[in-house]
C-alpha cells in the first residue's frame, strides 16, 4: 500500500496481521542563538532550523480518529509545535506491542531528533496534516 498521507497510514496500520500501536513525537522548530543571517531567512520561510522534541504518545488504533483530532488533543496539552514523526510497532501473537517497548521506541525516536539521525525513516507532517520529507 502507498501510504501518501495521514488517512492512509492509519489505514496500512488496519490491514497488519498483529495489533498496532502508533508512536507519535511531536517537534518544535526553533532557531540556534548563533545563527546568521541567511539561516535566520531561511527559518522565517519555514525551513531550516533546530527540531526539538516537546512531546510524545503512543495511541492503539481503535484510540485514532483524524488527523485533526490528533491536532485538537495535541493544543489541549499546551505545547506548541510544527512536525510530528510517527512510527508504527507491531504486536506478538495477537497481543498489543508490551509498554516496555513502547517506551524505548519512543525513546529512540526522541533520541534520534536529539542527535541529529535520520529522520527521513519516520512518517512526518506538518499541522496541516500534509507529509513533511527529510533529506
Amino acid at each position: 500500500m502507498n501510504i501518501t498521507g495521514y488517512e492512509s497510514l492509519l489505514a496500512a496500520a488496519r490491514q497488519q496481521t498483529e495489533p498496532q500501536q502508533l508512536l507519535f513525537v511531536f517537534l518544535q522548530a526553533s532557531l540556534p542563538e548563533d545563527s546568521v543571517d541567511e539561516e535566520k531567512d531561511r527559518f522565517n520561510a519555514g525551513q531550516g532550523g533546530a527540531l526539538d522534541p516537546v512531546m510524545c504518545v503512543d495511541k492503539a488504533l481503535d484510540e485514532l480518529g483524524s488527523f485533526s483530532d490528533l491536532v485538537e488533543e495535541s493544543v489541549k496539552m499546551g505545547q506548541d509545535w510544527q512536525i510530528v514523526l510517527v512510527a508504527g510497532l507491531s504486536g506478538e501473537n495477537g497481543v498489543a506491542p508490551d509498554p516496555s517497548k513502547v517506551e524505548s521506541s519512543l525513546k529512540m525516536m526522541v533520541d534520534s531528533v536529539q542527535n541529529g539521525g535520520d529522520l527521513s525513516r519516520f512518517m512526518s507532517f506538518d499541522r496541516d496534516g500534509e507529509p513533511v520529507q527529510f533529506n
